[in-house]
């Protein structure tokens, strides 16, 4: 392997890996607080999407500066954070909280169908694309390869999310309250700290960083129904390897899938998905919890 493939490996799986961080960051936050495996967040990872690409298609049709355009998929994403963050957690999942795991993996997955249904009602089953984000950056080339500058966008929004993510977890009131809540509820709730709403809180930041994925994908992607599937399986294979729950895990899991599946695109693209599941095996099988992920107790 020479240094140009390598750098081209490196770059491509980065790529991918800002992308799965962006969702499987939320989910694990979700699980880490809430203690239910959302497999709604990648309806919320599409409306993200959509919402982004509809808002900046609008915007650029009357005539207003590209670069402009940054803070709209920023905007779409937001909207779509801050609605069905609190709608669902308040409204579905609140009545289930210490229900068994398939009431909860089932009314997730309802919410799922919902919204994927919703998607196509609103925008309808055509794809929508926009490109404008993703040329104004320009292009830069890697051993002959060409890559957009807008890579760099994007692994930037995903450093910076869990960065800021970090710092909210371990280094505010709001996280030492968080940690609080994950290590006891019921003793948090005797101290007099509102549960309800660091629930609400935690899920709808899980929803914003599903949706700030989407968002800032869509410009380099045909945003169409059904689009997230295949990268929202990749971000259950991302916090089993890192560990359900524990943000540090999701960083080093979407760098070892991101980089597995570049190495095996370019190496031996008929195992491009059979790696990131051996992988997961390798590690659930010697570490059932994940990289990061600690044995919990058992209440009995």
């Amino acid at each position: 392997m020479d240094i140009g493939l390598l750098t081209i490996i490196i770059f491509d799986g980065l790529n991918y890996a800002a992308t799965l961080f962006l969702i499987s960051v939320g989910l694990t936050l979700v699980y880490g607080v809430l203690r239910i495996l959302n497999i709604s967040h990648g309806a919320i990872y599409g409306l993200g999407a959509y919402m982004a690409t509809w808002l900046t298609i609008l915007f650029l049709d009357k005539g207003l500066p590209v670069y402009l355009s940054y803070f709209m998929l920023l905007m779409g994403a937001v909207i779509i954070g801050l609605i069905t963050g609190p709608t669902i957690e308040r409204l579905c999942l609140r009545r289930i909280y210490g229900s068994d795991m398939h009431i909860q993996l089932l009314l997730t997955f309802s919410i799922l169908l919902i919204l994927d249904d919703a998607m196509k009602l609103i925008w309808g089953v055509e794809p929508m694309f926009m490109s404008g984000p993703y040329t104004l950056l320009g292009q830069f080339s890697v051993g002959g390869i060409i890559y957009p500058r807008y890579t760099f966008l994007l692994i930037g929004v995903s450093a910076s999310f869990g960065v800021f993510l970090v710092w909210l977890v371990r280094g505010t009131r709001y996280g030492k309250l968080v940690i609080s809540v994950i290590q006891d509820r019921e003793i948090s709730v005797a101290m007099g700290i509102n549960v309800g709403l660091i629930y609400t809180a935690a899920f709808t930041m899980g929803a914003l960083s599903a949706a700030i994925g989407g968002a800032f994908i869509a410009p380099t992607i045909s945003v169409a129904p059904g689009f997230a599937a295949e990268v929202v399986v990749m971000a259950f294979a991302v916090v089993a390897i890192g560990g359900m729950g524990n943000l540090e895990g999701a960083a080093l899991g979407s760098l070892i899938v991101g980089l597995a599946r570049a190495l095996a695109i370019h190496l031996v693209a008929e195992l491009e998905l059979a790696v990131i599941y051996l992988i997961m095996v390798l590690v659930l099988a010697f570490r059932p919890q994940g990289l990061f992920g600690a044995v919990e107790e058992r209440r009995i």
